[in-house]
């Protein structure tokens, strides 16, 4: 497996190809069609993403000494973003996921630019949350 970096580079790789804004939305958009999501049991207040404009929500699991995540939003583009927590966090160790800096995630993929502070305030409370958590 990929190591975070690795894991950015090759969505940054992947958004580079849009220099329009709105089609970044959009493949944005077809990464939250793919996803799962979360059954309505799992959006409780203590999965919610506080600070997030849309209703959000992020649970985790453990399997051994790793952790994956299952993330939703009634968002689409914001589900699209959880999706790409997803795909950088799943199956890492707490010591990498805590090495991550929420605040320049979406910067360092090339995504800084294209969301709004109010999504990208959202997006780094989700990353935030998800360290929390691991350090209690």
């Amino acid at each position: 497996m990929a190591d975070i970096n690795a894991t950015m580079e090759s969505i940054r790789d992947e958004f580079s190809l849009f220099t329009n804004p709105h089609d970044k939305y959009v493949l944005l958009v077809d990464m939250a069609n793919d996803t799962a999501g979360l059954a309505p049991e799992h959006r409780i207040d203590d999965n919610k993403i506080l600070g997030c404009t849309s209703q959000s929500w992020i649970v985790k699991e453990k399997s051994g000494d790793t952790f994956s995540f299952r993330t939703d939003s009634d968002a689409m583009i914001v589900k699209g973003l959880l999706s790409l927590i997803e795909r950088v966090l799943n199956n890492r160790t707490k010591e990498e996921i805590l090495t991550l800096d929420g605040s320049k995630f979406l910067a360092s993929i090339g995504l800084g630019t294209a969301i709004s502070s109010q999504r990208t305030n959202g997006f780094s409370n989700a990353i935030r949350k998800i360290q929390t958590e691991l350090l209690d």
